[in-house]
């Protein structure tokens, strides 16, 4: 049965690519190109769910906020 995960993609300062995936407590991992990401964290979803179960909580979306300073 295939399941399907949300999963958050951030670049850093140093040039990785970082994919956590929300519904999964501490399930992330990074790479440099976005092919072997995807490969990566499709492997610690399968790991993460053989120690636990999703959480409720459903990933939404990304809004952009501006604040002056």
């Amino acid at each position: 049965m295939a399941r399907e995960f949300d999963v958050v993609i951030e670049k850093d300062e140093d040039g990785y690519f970082i994919a956590s995936v929300p519904a999964l407590r501490g399930c992330h991992t990074q790479a440099r190109s976005l092919d072997v990401l995807m490969s990566r964290v499709a492997e610690a979803i399968e790991l993460c769910l053989e120690v636990e179960e999703p959480v409720g909580n459903r990933f939404v979306g990304v809004q952009r906020v501006s604040v002056s300073v």
